[in-house]
C-alpha cells in the first residue's frame, strides 16, 4: 500500500524542483497510486497545504538549519516541510506521527544518511513555543500569511492594510466548490436532490455551492452534462453581460470555457458563440465540454485575441476575460504566489491591446465585458479607465471588484462597457 506522505513529498518535488503545475502533478501521482480515498484526501491536503504555507514553513526551518535550504536535498527539504506543516496546521495528526513518519521516509530513501538530521530538526521545532514573528511588519505578514512581500504591498497599495490582511487570511482558507447547473437538462431543485451531498442554491440563478467534497469528473451528473464548475463571481459576470437568445457572442479568451457555457445557458442554446483560444488543444477541450453539456451553439476556434479577424463579423456581445496575474484565485492555485512578480508588469499592455481589439467586433449598441481573476488595479480599473479615455464612443455601465472576504467568491473584476 502506498504511503500518502511519500506521495505528497514526491509530488512537491515535482512542483517545487521541476516547475510542474500543482494540479497536474497531484492528479498524476494520485491516479498512479493505490491509495485509499481517505489517504488520497490526506495526501492532497498535505500537498496544497505545504504550497499554501511554503514561506511560513521555510521561515521556521531556517531557524533550525544553518545550511541554506536550497542546498538541502529536495526530497529531504520537502519531507521536512510536510512534517512541519502537520505539526503547525493539522491538529488531528499527532506530532509524534509527523516526526516519526518523516524520519522513516528519509531513512528509506537514497538520502537515508540525513534521517538523523531530520529527526533533530523536527525535535527542535517541537520544543519551540513561538515559531512565528510577533510584530506586524510587512515581512512578518509575509511569514504569517505565506505570501511574497510584493503581493502584500500590491494589496495594501490598492485596498489598504485592513482589506489586505483580510484578503491574505481568506486566501489560506479552503475555496468552495461552486457549480452552474445546466438548466437545459435539469431543474436546480432536482439537481440538488440528485447530487446526493449537502449543497445549497446561491446567486446568480443556477449557481449551487456543494458543501461536501465530490469527485467531479467521476460524478454521474457531471458525465451526463448536468453541471460545470464555475465560481459565482464568474457566473455573475456572465449575467452582467446578459447575452440573449439568438445573439452573436464572441468570447475572446475562452479556455477552459466556463463563461462560454454560462452564456450559452442564458441564451437557451439559441444563437452563436465563437469561443477563441490561441492553442488548438484548449479549443478541443472547450468543444469536448460543450458536447458533454449539449451546447451546440458554441464554436471553438484558434484565434489570437490581440489580432483582429474581419472574417468573424460583428457581435452583439463580446467577452474579454484576459490573461492576468491570477492573484484573485491563490486560494485555489497557491503556486501562483511564487511566480516572479516582475512578470505581472508586462500584463497591462497585453490586456489593453486585447480590449482595444475587442471593440472592433462590436455592433453599435453592443456590449463589451472586460474581466480578470486578479485583484491588481493596474490590471483592472486602470485598464478600463485608459480604454475609456481613448474611446469616447464607449461608456461604462457597471464595474465591480469581487473580494473573497466580502463577497464570498474568488477575487475577480469585471466592467461592462457599451458602444454608444
Amino acid at each position: 500500500m502506498a504511503n500518502p506522505r511519500k506521495i505528497a513529498v514526491l509530488a512537491l518535488n515535482k512542483i517545487n524542483s521541476q516547475g510542474a503545475y500543482s494540479n497536474i502533478a497531484v492528479n498524476s501521482f494520485l491516479k498512479e497510486s493505490d491509495l485509499t480515498p481517505n489517504d488520497k484526501a490526506f495526501a492532497t491536503a498535505l500537498i496544497y497545504g505545504v504550497l499554501d504555507r511554503k514561506i511560513t514553513l521555510d521561515y521556521v526551518l531556517k531557524r533550525f538549519i544553518k545550511t541554506p535550504l536550497k542546498k538541502l536535498s529536495p526530497f529531504v527539504l520537502d519531507a521536512l516541510r510536510v512534517a512541519v506543516y502537520q505539526i503547525m496546521f493539522m491538529d488531528k495528526v499527532p506530532e509524534s506521527a509527523a516526526v516519526n513518519e518523516a524520519v522513516k521516509l528519509v531513512k528509506n530513501s537514497k538520502d537515508s544518511k540525513f534521517s538523523g538530521f531530520v529527526n533533530a530538526v523536527l525535535r527542535n521545532v517541537l520544543r519551540e513555543e513561538n515559531l512565528l514573528p510577533q510584530d506586524n511588519s510587512i515581512h512578518s505578514l509575509s511569514v504569517k500569511f505565506s505570501c511574497p512581500v510584493k503581493i502584500i504591498e500590491s494589496f495594501i497599495g490598492d485596498y489598504g492594510i485592513d482589506n489586505a490582511v483580510s484578503l491574505l487570511s481568506q486566501a489560506l482558507k479552503p475555496a468552495p466548490l461552486t457549480v452552474r447547473v445546466n438548466t437545459l437538462k435539469t431543474d436546480i431543485d432536482v439537481f440538488i436532490d440528485e447530487i446526493g451531498v449537502d449543497c445549497e442554491k446561491t446567486t446568480p440563478n443556477g449557481a449551487v455551492i456543494i458543501n461536501k467534497g465530490i469527485s467531479v469528473e467521476n460524478n454521474p451528473l457531471y458525465k451526463q452534462g448536468h453541471f460545470h464548475v464555475q465560481d459565482t463571481a464568474s457566473q455573475t459576470a456572465v449575467s452582467v453581460l446578459e447575452p440573449k437568445p439568438n445573439d452573436r457572442v464572441l468570447d475572446m479568451c475562452a479556455a477552459p470555457g466556463g463563461k462560454s457555457f454560462g452564456m450559452a445557458l442564458l441564451m437557451e442554446n439559441k444563437g452563436e458563440i465563437i469561443s477563441c483560444d490561441i492553442y488548438d488543444h484548449k479549443c478541443e477541450l472547450i468543444k469536448k465540454s460543450a458536447n458533454r453539456l449539449g451546447l451546440d451553439i458554441i464554436k471553438p476556434i484558434v484565434q489570437d485575441a490581440t489580432v483582429y479577424n474581419a472574417d468573424l463579423g460583428e457581435f452583439d456581445c463580446v467577452l474579454c476575460d484576459v490573461p492576468c496575474s491570477g492573484l484573485g484565485i491563490i486560494r485555489r492555485k497557491p503556486d501562483i504566489k511564487y511566480k516572479d512578480f516582475e512578470e505581472f508588469n508586462n500584463l497591462p499592455k497585453i490586456q489593453l491591446e486585447i480590449l482595444q481589439n475587442a471593440k472592433n467586433y462590436l455592433k453599435a449598441g453592443g456590449k463589451l465585458l472586460y474581466s480578470t481573476c486578479t485583484l491588481r488595479k493596474a490590471e483592472n480599473e486602470e485598464i478600463v479607465d485608459e480604454f475609456l479615455a481613448k474611446n469616447k464612443d464607449f461608456k461604462l455601465n457597471y464595474s465591480h471588484t469581487f473580494m473573497p472576504h466580502i463577497d464570498g467568491t474568488d477575487g475577480f473584476f469585471c466592467a461592462l462597457l457599451e458602444k454608444i
